[in-house]
């Protein structure tokens, strides 16, 4: 039987318009609050990305407008002018402007810093405001307009990198003297070096923002035929970076040399910045160590200039400035050696003693009075050279020199029972052969009147052992005594602190030799305990040979890394790379500008943060690092608020 189907078109169209049948129908407007939503959370999460990797920020900061812009396009890029003026004072068919300003190109493009040559018109029309930097590199010549647009440019917070005698004549070519020098860079011109020698040695300060990373007391050598400028700075505004003077080559009053003569400052006008060297680039010469140093010291510069940081490891521990050695020698008027001994112990300093190896053999009861002591170093002929420079056929062959150092050693050991491991030379100098026969029989440092490029302690390896080289940095005795003839202690103590002072103002280590025939003797003497408070006075590190040679290889193992996340924010990571713990550096980061409210972290959970302090008078942080075991890297994330930008 088939079924019949009701046909019921009524009801059909009932069900079909049904909410099943019609299916659920769009909310466009819970779509766009959902979008909304979305957006806003995807928003935020951004901001936090932003905060998380470049710390605290300002909205008005990140925002595509035309400031930002402008300040993308300009901001890190420098103006550096090709002075047409400048050459319009040379002869024709003369190259040095064009000189001049390649090398600054070749050292700004190794730097990675962008910039635009502009024109001396430029300035007098105001170009260079759009810049932060403004490059005056052998500028001799400025028009009135000129000079007024870069104090105008000074004052409202720029920069000026600078050489040579800057808007010392006038753009109709007459001498218009040094007011711009004096007035906007603090300085005192003083006079020109004049090129009667190939060169002239440079000595660098440490600890300095635009030093960071290099050997405190590292001697540039800088050609003379630009004729190059001794200045003094004259306010305080300004920081003295070198000098020219050269205690080993000169006469005269230490401290009056060094003051007079300052070849690189930096410091501030108005709201701005400048650094000012007393030379230009392509006077640089050397090997390729000196190149090096120098870009480091090109690029620090910059960074300074553009308010970038600088990182490095405090040459000594905190909170010393500077460090000091006092090395008692036997040589003649042996017995004099207890007047070191006792009266350094007596101060609770255990120096290393040096023996005439010599002296040590044909007589060994007279060193019966030195007792036993903890460090020896022998005295040794290795050869005689007239020169520094002249090492290399005057000094014994190789297997003499081995011969002098194994028989020294032995011979000092025999005799007193001590352990011998410093090497110093008789006449002052060495070679690589002495540096080969020091690793093969045990010795661990050099102490030499070589000219070396520094004034702190190298390491140099041989045969894969560290060999320490000392070099000297002040006037020994015998020049005092001797060749000054001063036998006046008063005369003595005021002339070894101008050395003092002068390594104190380097940053670098005094190196004080003292001989039984000299300042030993009875009537002098007494000049060392006076010598010792003044040290200790000026925040210097009286330090021995074993103390220097375990913190210098502490720090020479440290590696630190830094990186500028944003203009609130400093990463920087602390390594040590090699199999031994390290323990109680400092790690010195130059904010190169004024901030509060520093705040340390760390992107990995359960890093031990360090101690810190703060010098709001130099800007400067300063890290305090108990320990760090071998291998261990560390990274820390320094924020602060800045109070100029």
């Amino acid at each position: 039987m088939a079924l019949k189907i009701p046909e019921n078109r009524d009801e059909n169209k009932k069900k079909s318009s049904t909410p099943s049948a019609r299916g659920l129908r769009v909310n466009y407007l819970i779509i766009l609050l959902s979008g909304l939503l979305l957006l806003m959370g995807g928003f935020l999460v951004f901001l936090l990305i932003v905060k998380n990797v470049y710390g605290n920020y300002e909205l008005k900061e990140i925002l595509p407008t035309k400031e930002n812009f402008e300040k993308l396009a300009y901001e890190h890029k420098a103006a550096l002018l090709y002075p047409q003026y400048t050459e319009n004072r040379f002869p024709e068919g003369s190259t040095w402007v064009q000189d001049n300003i390649s090398t600054w190109e070749t050292y700004l493009k190794n730097v990675r810093m962008n910039y635009d040559l502009i024109t001396d018109l430029d300035i007098e029309k105001g170009k260079h405001f759009d810049y932060k930097l403004l490059i005056l590199a052998g500028v001799q010549v400025l028009s009135d307009l000129q000079i007024k647009q870069i104090k105008i440019f000074l004052d409202r917070g720029g920069s000026i990198f600078a050489t040579g005698g800057t808007a010392s004549y006038s753009d109709q070519g007459k001498w218009r003297g040094w007011e711009f020098f004096t007035e906007v860079y603090g300085l005192k011109f003083n006079r020109e070096i004049k090129p009667d020698e190939l060169y002239k040695v440079h000595t660098l300060r440490g600890n300095l923002p635009i030093t960071a990373e290099i050997p405190t007391g590292y001697a540039l050598k800088i050609a003379t035929w630009d004729r190059p400028i001794y200045a003094e700075v004259l306010e305080p505004r300004v920081t003295q970076v070198s000098f020219w003077y050269d205690y080993r080559r000169e006469a005269g009053l230490v401290r009056e040399g060094v003051q007079k003569s300052a070849g690189i400052a930096y410091g501030n006008y108005g709201k701005g910045r400048f650094v000012w060297y007393g030379f230009q680039l392509n006077s640089v010469i050397g090997q390729q160590q000196d190149y090096i140093f120098f870009e480091k010291l090109f690029r620090n510069s910059i960074n300074w200039l553009t308010y970038n940081p600088t990182s490095f490891i405090k040459d000594w521990p905190a909170p010393y400035k500077a460090a000091a050695l006092i090395i008692p020698t036997v040589s003649y008027n042996s017995g004099n050696i207890a007047n070191a001994t006792q009266l350094l112990r007596g101060l609770g300093y255990e120096p290393t003693v040096f023996v005439d190896a010599a002296l040590a053999y044909d007589k060994p009861r007279l060193l019966g009075g030195l007792g036993q002591v903890n460090q020896l170093g022998v005295l040794a002929d290795v050869g005689f050279v007239e020169s520094a420079s002249d090492t290399v056929n005057r000094l014994f062959d190789k297997e003499t020199q081995r011969e002098v150092l194994s028989f020294a050693r032995d011979t000092l050991y025999s005799i007193t029972r001590s352990p011998v491991k410093g090497f110093m030379p008789l006449y002052g100098f060495y070679n690589e052969n002495t540096l080969q026969a020091m690793s093969n029989y045990g010795y661990d440092f050099l102490i030499t009147d070589s000219l070396t490029d520094r004034s702190v302690p190298k390491i140099e390896f041989r045969n894969g052992r560290p060999l320490m080289i000392i070099t000297k940095t002040a006037r020994d005795d015998y020049e005092v005594i001797r060749k000054y003839g001063l036998s006046n202690t008063e005369f003595q103590e005021y002339t070894y602190e101008e050395d003092i002072d002068r390594l104190l103002f380097e940053g670098g280590l005094y190196v004080l030799k003292v001989h039984t025939d000299a300042q030993l003797l009875s009537q002098y003497a007494g000049v060392l305990p006076n010598l010792i408070s003044y040290m200790k006075s000026k925040g210097i590190w009286l330090t021995t040979i074993p103390q220097l040679q375990n913190w210098w290889r502490q720090k020479g193992g440290i590696e630190v890394r830094y990186e500028t996340r944003s203009k609130r924010r400093v990463t920087l990571e602390v390594s040590n790379p090699r199999e031994t713990q390290m323990t109680d550096f400092v790690v010195q980061i130059n904010l190169n500008k004024e901030v509060t409210d520093i705040e340390i972290s760390s992107e990995i959970i359960n890093t031990k943060l360090p101690e810190y302090q703060f010098d709001s008078s130099t800007n400067i942080l300063y890290l305090y690092i108990d320990e760090l075991e071998a291998g261990e890297t560390r990274i820390y994330i320094v924020d602060f608020r800045n109070v100029t930008v």
